[in-house]
């Protein structure tokens, strides 16, 4: 694969506390292909943090039903910090989402459900835990299906999160794949009204599937979720497809947040292949979004981890939202030597990838869910660590200025 040539040198400012300012090269001309000719980049590596995996929280015991894995013994003594899939800036800090926390109902029933505050720091490159997370709860019924704790703690296997949008009144939506659904709760993470369903769309964990043929397989259900330029429209994203549809396919939803009610499909998008999935999705505008769209391998085996931008005016009129390459997180130039020896590529090479956030035009942040202690991409037999890879890319995202830095509407 050919480096990129280099042209004239920019000042990479400070955003928000994330970055301290440092000159790189920008990228222009031969960018490197994404493996399996998908297209081309122009971006480069200016930032990068990493939280160790065996990071716990809360000394609850968890990871009963979980098998030993890359030289891990099982159960623990406390609740694993991993698992992320969801990035939203909070002041100096981030918000993650932990989802559902092994990867089915039946291993989760002891992973507690939370959204943990964290220091991303690029330039001691340490990712730390920081005061100001919280445990989502139901202690006024309002999810429909018995509970796994009597305190009503949520579990994984009471609900699979795995995307969330804050809005104006400080309230939190999460996008879940169980339903799929959409589950509305206060600041504090306390459910404030039963979970919403499209229609016609159940996955086989479905609480109320009541013996029906699902219409969308397990774990395919609202990945990646977008707040609209409005700030009361959500546009929660399928990883899978719908019974009917081509395999290809995956729905954008929309939704109001002040009658609580689906409004009609956003779009629909092509994935490159049929069995490909979402990570996560953030708005640049009414009709512009990015998306995290990834193959289920890891390590040398990945052979597609990409953000694309995508239009939803859908311009060529085939039925689909336009996308354009932004980045292959495979090869991503590094030509500072922000991860290792310059001039070389820097690789996020991990089977989840479900963090995304825009700092400004010209920046994004892109974090991996590391599925601790399953998922072992950067190497062999060790567990992922959770990892921050912050890239320039030259395509100007114009972001709407109704947007803040991060992708959500300024208060």
């Amino acid at each position: 694969m050919r480096r990129p040539t280099r042209r004239a040198v920019v000042t990479v400012t400070a955003a928000a506390g994330l970055l301290t300012a440092v000159a790189v090269p920008a990228l222009a001309g031969n960018a490197p292909a994404v493996p399996g000719g998908f297209g081309t980049q122009q971006a480069e590596l200016v930032g990068r943090s990493v939280l160790p995996s065996g990071t716990f929280g809360e000394k609850i015991p968890s990871g009963a039903q979980v098998s030993p894995a890359n030289g891990v013994q099982t159960p623990f003594a406390a609740q694993p910090v991993q698992g992320f899939s969801g990035l939203l800036k909070d002041g100096d800090d981030w918000l993650v989402l932990e989802d559902n926390g092994y990867g089915t109902k039946a291993n989760s029933a002891d992973f507690l459900l939370r959204v943990v505050r964290l220091h991303i720091d690029t330039a001691t490159q340490k990712t730390t835990v920081v005061p100001g997370g919280f445990s989502l709860s139901d202690p006024d019924r309002k999810l429909p299906f018995a509970l796994t704790r009597p305190d009503r703690r949520l579990t994984g296997a009471d609900l699979d999160p795995e995307s969330f949008q804050r809005t104006a009144d400080g309230t939190f939506w999460f996008g879940e794949e169980f339903g799929p659904s959409l589950v509305h709760t206060d600041a504090t993470g306390r459910v404030l009204s039963a979970p919403v369903q499209p229609e016609g769309v159940r996955s086989p964990d479905a609480w109320d599937l009541a013996g029906a043929t699902p219409t969308l397989a397990s774990s395919k259900g609202f990945e990646g979720m977008a707040l609209g330029v409005d700030g009361h429209t959500l546009y929660p994203m399928l990883e899978g497809a719908v019974t009917g549809d081509d395999p290809a396919t995956r729905r954008i939803y929309r939704f109001d947040t002040r009658s609580g009610k689906y409004t009609g499909l956003k779009a629909k998008v092509r994935m490159e292949v049929a069995g490909d999935s979402i990570g996560d999705m953030v708005a640049l505008d009414a009709n512009r979004f990015l998306i995290l769209e990834r193959d289920n391998e890891q390590g040398p085996a990945a052979r597609l981890k990409a953000v694309y931008e995508i239009d939803t005016r859908d311009v060529d009129r085939d039925g689909y939202a336009d996308k354009t390459l932004l980045v292959d997180e495979l090869a991503v130039p590094d030509p500072q030597g922000v991860a290792g020896t310059p001039g070389g590529f820097f690789s996020f090479p991990f089977v989840t990838i479900e963090q995304i956030a825009v700092l400004d035009d010209h920046r994004i942040i892109i974090g991996n869910d590391n599925n601790y202690p399953g998922s072992n991409g950067r190497t062999a037999g060790v567990p992922d660590d959770d990892e921050y890879m912050v890239v320039q890319v030259d395509r100007d995202l114009r972001v709407d200025p109704a947007l803040a830095a991060i992708g959500r509407p300024k208060r």
